[in-house]
């Protein structure tokens, strides 16, 4: 890096003062091998690695990277490491404060370091979604060329976020969240390190886990809410961190809920139950307790689809694209911004007509089937397409409904066995008050006796 001249006062501060720096910088790792998680970026001869210099270099030299993940799994932190690692001039410029002349400027001294000392560059190009598509133009040339080596990191999907031809011109590294298990070994490591809190204080099993629901896979917010309750603990003489003086550093009360015990069930069936029956305070009120207690977003939407298709069907014909919209939604953006997409799905299936007519009507065809209830399939609605089909009396006598004025043929559709059963008994709720209208006539028109 190239600091000026506060930058390195700062940083010599820092080395003479440690504890002065927040805990999630002092914690920061050293080297790759004490990077917690990303296991698969950090292979041997793995593009991370050529860059701080792990592989004898050759005609084969390191390829800028693009570093895409959720906040908080390590893509800043990566940077740092290859920083320190590497013997190569590193700069470090963020897109939300530099603009083209910035970029220009690096490098030109880029050029100017291989030029005349024979110098490689790295930058570190942090939030670089935030980029214009003519701003990152301006790093094309410089990239091509191996002025620089780029390391680029982002939030944001790179393929609608970055322009393609610096997407070819890289490597594309995905982050993946940090797990409970990644989070809880870098809390023990802050504990007793002598860079972090040295056993200073300690941290029960319960403070722990709940710790870990307010990180969400965020190891920078799990340092960070590890200072604040270590310190608040340390100010009351206490030599362990208790779960009051976490929910009373952080402001978030743990929530009794375990996602892998009977909790996790129970409030789900809770927020599905209420769904159905229309309550929408208290459907919010579970989701909000899923949120909280770290639930998978991915689960709860599904759950929702489920709702949408078992407890509303066609009395709202909206309900299931809404939820399908949702869990679309949620998979791309994730906790925090989920909730809301997760709120707006749970109040329009809550306040929805309701109807379990579709979800009864295939239970009642499946007992059926199930009774060994099926019979060949009517001759005149069998594959008439192959050679010989005609002779075997496949599709002969069909009545194709189109060529009828009010496009439905009197003719039998089900098997013998089942031809006056009926399935589908519509409620006159909402949006299938249309539908009933609709398969009283339809069933009249197919010459149907009533059952």
């Amino acid at each position: 890096m190239e600091p000026d001249l506060f930058t390195a006062a700062a940083e010599e501060r820092q080395e003479k003062d440690p504890a002065g720096s927040p805990l999630a910088v002092r914690m920061r790792p050293r080297t790759l091998d004490e990077v917690v998680g990303q296991q698969h970026l950090l292979k041997p001869g793995s593009p991370l690695r050529r860059l701080v210099g792990e592989s004898g270099g050759g005609p084969a030299g390191p390829s800028s990277v693009i570093l895409w993940g959720p906040p908080g799994t390590g893509k800043t932190t990566l940077a740092y490491v290859v920083s320190k690692a590497t013997n190569k001039r590193f700069v470090e410029l963020s897109a939300i404060t530099a603009g083209v002349k910035e970029v220009r400027a690096v490098i030109e001294g880029a050029r100017r370091a291989t030029g005349g000392f024979g110098k490689e560059t790295v930058l570190f190009l942090d939030e670089i979604h935030r980029f214009s598509k003519a701003q990152q133009d301006s790093l094309l040339p410089a990239v091509e060329n191996r002025w620089v080596t780029l390391i680029a990191a982002t939030t944001e999907n790179p393929y609608f976020s970055i322009i393609s031809p610096l997407l070819s011109r890289s490597l594309l590294l995905t982050l993946e969240p940090l797990t409970d298990d990644d989070v809880r070994g870098l809390l023990k490591r802050a504990l007793s390190d002598e860079r972090g809190l040295s056993d200073a204080v300690g941290l029960p099993e319960d403070t722990e886990d709940h710790l870990l629901r307010i990180a969400g896979g965020d190891a920078r917010r799990a340092l960070t809410a590890l200072e604040a309750a270590a310190g608040a603990a340390l100010d009351k003489g206490e030599s362990q961190i208790g779960l009051q003086t976490l929910e009373e550093t952080v402001d978030r009360a743990a929530v009794k809920y375990d996602r892998d015990g009977d909790q996790h069930y129970d409030v789900a069936s809770a927020l599905i139950k209420s769904i159905r029956g229309s309550d929408v305070d208290a459907a919010l009120h579970y989701l909000a307790r899923m949120i909280e207690a770290g639930e998978d977003p991915r689960f709860i939407a599904r759950r929702l689809m489920i709702s949408a298709s078992e407890d509303i069907g066609l009395a709202d014909p909206n309900a299931l694209p809404i939820a399908v919209a949702a869990a679309q939604a949620v998979a791309m953006i994730g906790f925090p911004e989920a909730a809301l997409t997760l709120s707006h799905a749970t109040i329009a299936l809550a306040l929805a007509p309701k109807s379990n007519a579709a979800t009864t009507a295939i239970g009642a065809a499946m007992d059926d089937v199930r009774k060994g209830m099926a019979g060949p399939v009517p001759p005149h609605l069998r594959d008439g397409h192959y050679k010989g089909a005609a002779k075997l009396g496949h599709a002969q006598g069909y009545v194709y409904p189109h060529d009828l004025s009010e496009g439905i043929a009197e003719q039998q559709y089900a098997p013998d066995a089942l031809k006056d059963r009926e399935y589908y008994t519509p409620t006159r709720h909402g949006a299938e008050a249309r539908y009933a209208d609709a398969v009283e006539w339809t069933r009249k028109h197919l010459g149907r006796k009533r059952s």
